[in-house]
């Protein structure tokens, strides 16, 4: 009488239905991320006739400012004008092609404006960009 040989048993992970699954994966995370909306300071900007998008927001650094002269930079409150050249020179050397959006209240003093310019000068972020509104 022979001895048959039981057969083996397969030790492979069945991968047949890994492309639902990440699929799902994939739609859970898309639906439940919220993207950070950059908050600033309360203003109202000025309008323009003609406006011009930036072409890709990887290499920008937002500064508000609101008619009582407070100043933000990418969302933190600034306590004088000194801070702006503390904070931006590093971002510049570390990355030469940053663009500075400005985006100042259309009720602000044109001072506070000039301030924050001179203090980009001496950071050396030489590339600035004025928001403002579409519209007259």
């Amino acid at each position: 009488m022979a001895i048959k040989k039981k057969s083996k048993v397969s030790t492979e992970i069945p991968t047949a239905s890994m492309p639902d699954i990440v699929f799902m994966l994939l739609l859970f995370f898309m639906v439940t991320t919220v993207f950070r909306q950059s908050t600033g300071l309360e203003i109202e900007l000025p309008s323009a006739k003609k406006i011009e998008k930036l072409e890709a927001k990887k290499n920008v650094v937002s500064i508000w400012a609101n008619a009582d002269k407070d100043v933000s930079i990418d969302d933190k409150l600034i306590d004088r004008m000194g801070d702006i050249n503390l904070i931006m020179a590093p971002k510049v050397t570390e990355n030469s092609r940053i663009i500075v959006s400005m985006k100042i209240d259309k009720a602000a003093d044109m001072g506070l404006v000039t301030d924050i310019q001179q203090e980009l000068r001496k950071s050396n972020a030489l590339r600035v960009n004025y928001t403002a509104k579409y519209g007259d």
